[in-house]
């Protein structure tokens, strides 16, 4: 009698090294790649044009992306819940308007301008909870409502005009205030040579990380984002903590907008007009760093300082705006792919 022997097939047979090693390959490039590309372009920046050397430049470069940074971090906290606030520029360009009308014509100090623009965040924040969490308005379509509301809101009481020092009012008087001095410092004073905007803009990005990624209120808006049904079947109050990222988000436009009143010196009507798509695109660039392919602050934070790179070292070289926009187009489509295309190719 004679007994066969079975021999195990292997369930997965290993990687030959040529296609172990392309998978490294394309790893690496899904985790570094957008780190490497925002080290190459300063690099070649700071080689090619010695003024972007320059601290001064290094500085002004970080305050002018610093707006839109912080409502990208407002973006970022609705991104984590699975959404998208688009009403972050108009809320910005609220701050400026709420700022300008409380320190001008109701000739407030500037603490008081500072409170105003907070609420007036927080409740813009508060109807887009409402319309999106009670009335079950998509989140994309009830913020881009909201923010045609609220930019036409603000035009409607002030007449379409801009609130500057010393305007005729309707009664015919002047304006009896101005923006003060502290005011102002927001963004035009500095702390040991640093902007005052920079250092907000680094001290919100760090809480904003600790809130996220270190909390249990956090990781509670980011398992909404991955499965709100299980979220909701594990016992979470899924509305209560969309509406709470939709205020935070509603907080932080305002923040932006506060340095950006701070920056003009003027409740300008067209203010904030054009944050959104820069605090999108930072938003959407940060989901590219370490290959997360997630909402994460510390690339949303990368994701404004490339932006910033990137029209800082055109505008040196003499570059018209309209370059800018295509190249920084382009690098967003860039970041999309890491975070999509070579990441899913990785998880096939």
């Amino acid at each position: 009698m004679t007994t066969t022997q079975s021999t195990e097939v292997p369930v997965k047979a290993a990687l030959p090294p040529a296609d172990s090693t392309a998978l490294r390959v394309q790893n690496a490039v899904i985790k570094y790649g957008f780190i490497f590309v925002t080290v190459a372009l300063f690099l070649y920046f700071a080689l090619s044009e010695g003024s972007f050397r320059e601290s001064a430049t290094l500085l002004d470069t970080l305050r002018y992306v610093s707006v839109a940074a912080i409502l990208g971090l407002g973006v970022t906290v609705t991104m984590a819940v699975g959404g998208m606030d688009m009403s972050v520029g108009a809320v910005a360009g609220l701050g400026v308007s709420v700022a300008a009308h409380t320190m001008v014509v109701l000739n407030q100090i500037g603490t008081v301008a500072i409170i105003a623009v907070l609420a007036a965040g927080a409740l813009a924040g508060l109807l887009n909870a409402l319309l999106i969490v009670v009335l079950k308005i998509p989140d994309m379509l009830a913020t881009l409502g909201t923010m045609f509301v609220i930019q036409g809101t603000k035009l409607i009481l002030v007449d379409g005009q801009s609130i500057t020092p010393g305007m005729t009012l309707d009664d015919g008087t002047t304006a009896p205030g101005r923006f003060t001095d502290g005011f102002l410092r927001i963004d035009r004073g500095t702390v040991l040579g640093v902007p005052i905007s920079v250092l907000v803009f680094g001290g919100l990005t760090i809480a904003a990380w600790v809130f996220l990624a270190r909390t249990r209120w956090g990781r509670v808006l980011y398992a909404i984002g991955a499965n709100p049904e299980a979220a909701r079947l594990a016992g979470i109050r899924v509305g209560a903590y969309r509406a709470l990222a939709y205020v935070l988000s509603g907080v932080l436009a305002a923040t932006g907008g506060l340095i950006l009143a701070a920056r003009i010196g003027q409740g300008d009507v067209s203010a904030g007009t054009s944050q959104l798509l820069e605090a999108v695109a930072v938003a959407l660039v940060g989901t590219s760093v370490l290959g997360r392919g997630r909402p994460n602050v510390w690339g949303t934070a990368l994701g404004a300082v490339l932006i910033g790179i990137i029209t800082t070292g055109l505008t040196i070289k003499g570059l018209p705006y309209y370059t800018q926009d295509v190249v920084e187009g382009a690098v967003l489509i860039l970041a999309l792919v890491f975070s999509f295309t070579l990441s899913k190719r990785r998880t096939a």
